[in-house]
């Protein structure tokens, strides 16, 4: 893991969820996980996620006012908040909360890309224990469902300067899907279906968190007898073993194998 303050530019920086009740999402995640949790200091509401005593995620309580769709939201390191956001609209992208102040020297907001798939942006001071590599628990990379995956690839390359002059980072197109890696490490993955095929509109664009665990067959069974669901079964994958999860409010994410 990286040390405080050491967050690049453009790379996933934090991953948050949003749940009805902040008891039921702590339940589930230890039981699935194995997480352990601790008080943000920012409101009774939120609740840092521990792995190995290191944070690893978010989970705060839904306001009454802001019932909606339980999902994981992934953060991007930025220098410049505003700036970030200026190119968001500029690209076709949304910004729909923030900047706004987060702790000290800290900035952050909330925006979709042009196909509506919601990602968070982050500026200031790096999170102890983020990046967080390739720690059991912990998140291993991100996925992007999309229905145009080369147009996504663009919209974000463009935002978060992804294979800009002075960067460790690459953009390969792989397997049916466009890989963004930083010095040879996978941090995101944006998929849109084959290169020949046009783009599906049924597919809703979202963002994935892919968390690591020992085993996933026992990930699966451990999140149906905490009252989850399966979306996708284990299976084996280019990059391992996985299988796609819901929490009981819908919350969508990914065990892969360590």
């Amino acid at each position: 893991m990286k040390p405080i303050g050491q967050a690049r530019p453009g790379f996933p920086c934090w991953v948050s969820l949003a749940a009805p009740s902040l008891q039921a999402a702590q339940e589930f995640y230890t039981a699935v996980l194995g997480w352990t949790w601790r008080p943000t200091g920012l409101d009774e509401e939120f609740r840092t996620a521990l792995f190995g005593g290191a944070p690893v995620a978010g989970v705060g309580a839904l306001a009454n006012s802001l019932r909606g769709a339980v999902a994981w939201t992934p953060f991007f390191a930025v220098a410049d908040a505003d700036a970030t956001a200026a190119r968001i609209h500029e690209r076709g992208g949304t910004a729909g909360v923030g900047p706004l102040p987060f702790g000290t020297g800290r900035r952050a907001g909330l925006a979709a890309d042009p196909d509506g798939a919601v990602f968070g942006f982050w500026a200031g001071e790096a999170l102890p224990g983020w990046p967080s590599g390739p720690d059991v628990g912990a998140p291993a990379w991100l996925e992007l469902r999309t229905r145009d995956a080369f147009a996504a690839a663009l919209f974000y390359g463009e935002v978060f300067g992804w294979a800009s002059p002075g960067s460790n980072c690459s953009v390969e197109y792989e397997n049916d899907e466009v890989i963004v890696r930083e010095a040879g490490r996978k941090l995101a993955a944006i998929h849109g279906g084959a290169v020949e095929q046009a783009p599906d509109p049924r597919v809703r664009p979202r963002w994935y968190v892919h968390f690591r665990v020992p085993d996933v067959t026992a990930a699966v069974a451990a999140a149906r007898a905490a009252g989850g669901t399966v979306a996708l079964p284990p299976d084996a994958s280019p990059t391992g073993r996985q299988a796609v999860l819901c929490d009981p409010d819908g919350g969508l994410f990914t065990v892969t194998a360590a």
